[in-house]
């Protein structure tokens, strides 16, 4: 049994994706509001990213920036990587545990409100 655990911890270890990345979870924004903001930056340097995300009128353009530049950190110190090679290769939003609340409505009646979270996941690359 113990043999069959090391081997299969070793093949996992052997196809780990070895890409800096950077997640954010249960960021309370929709994930679909979440996706509008990463399409515009998903193949962008990083620098382009940033500057992308300070100018775009999103709400969630401040939580996807933060995961940017913690995902470009993550290649700088853990990585050794240059900061002027990397772009975005991924960039994907998913949906997180939803909050559950109730509207109370007329006659007794109660409608349900969804607070959606998200999980935000940005994976780099270096150019070459």
């Amino acid at each position: 049994m113990a043999k069959n655990m090391k081997e299969k911890t070793a093949r996992i270890a052997e196809n780990k994706d070895k890409r800096p990345r950077a997640v954010a979870k249960h960021v309370r924004i929709s994930p679909y509001k979440v996706r509008i903001v990463l399409d515009v930056i998903r193949g962008k340097g990083v620098k382009e990213a940033i500057a992308i995300l300070e100018n775009t009128p999103k709400a969630a353009s401040d939580p996807v920036k933060k995961v940017v530049m913690s995902a470009a950190a993550n290649a700088e110190h853990n990585l050794g990587m240059n900061r002027d090679n990397l772009f975005i290769a991924e960039a994907y939003a998913d949906q997180g545990p939803t909050l559950k609340r109730v509207m109370p409505r007329a006659q007794g009646r109660a409608f349900r409100i969804l607070k959606r979270t998200s999980h935000i996941t940005v994976v780099l690359d270096a150019k070459e």
